[in-house]
């Protein structure tokens, strides 16, 4: 059985390590799985994905990320995402298309109708089973990122982190029956409970 999941979220609301969890879990099970990430997860997505991420041009524009995020995707969905799915395995990817609405759409203010008709040309329409979201404040999440050398993202202001994190929960009242929204705060234990409750009720039963 074939499941595509997503893990989303603004800076430090660990859902890098909750993707790997359940990866890990799901292993365990000898549950078919497959974890991957945006940028990247592909070679040309990983060269465009550290550029993006870690470029000291400070002129990057808006729709110039749009477009190079999508054209990473665009590359994951075709050669691994997709081929994935169809041979029958669990697909977990840390972050997906909902990440460049929340960041380029609200966060950099591009208009939400062409961030999602070029999201829609990169995934050929593919969605999430179930996309999960960690929400966690602003500044308890940056907060948990200090000790590290901060991205190009990472160090926006707090305005720019705010317009995203409200984009993720917009995005996630508009379709409440693929969100799951977490509050970020709680232990790991205790939110990787809480997706395990969900997942589980999703795979065969001999698996959950």
């Amino acid at each position: 059985m074939s499941l595509f999941i997503t893990f989303e979220g603004g800076e430090g609301s660990g859902k890098s390590v909750q993707a790997r969890a359940l990866y890990r879990r799901l292993s365990k099970l000898s549950t078919p799985a497959l974890l991957t990430h945006e940028p990247g997860g592909t070679p040309l997505g990983n060269r465009l994905g550290r550029w993006l991420k870690w470029s000291q041009d400070k002129g990057i524009s808006p729709l110039t990320e749009l477009l190079l995020f999508n054209a990473c995707r665009a590359e994951l969905v075709t050669r691994v995402i997709k081929p994935n799915l169809e041979s029958g395995k669990v697909v977990i990817c840390d972050r997906y298309a909902d990440s460049t609405t929340a960041y380029q759409g609200y966060g950099r203010g591009l208009n939400l109708e062409t961030v999602q008709a070029i999201n829609h040309a990169a995934t050929g329409g593919l969605k999430p089973h179930l996309t999960v979201l960690l929400d966690i404040s602003v500044e308890e999440g940056l907060g948990r990122k200090r000790a590290q050398k901060q991205d190009r993202f990472e160090g926006e202001d707090i305005g720019f982190h705010q317009k995203v994190k409200e984009g993720y929960l917009k995005l996630a009242g508009g379709e409440p029956e693929r969100w799951l929204v977490i509050d970020a705060t709680q232990s790991k234990e205790k939110i990787a409970k809480i997706i395990w409750q969900r997942i589980s009720q999703m795979l065969p039963r001999q698996r959950g």
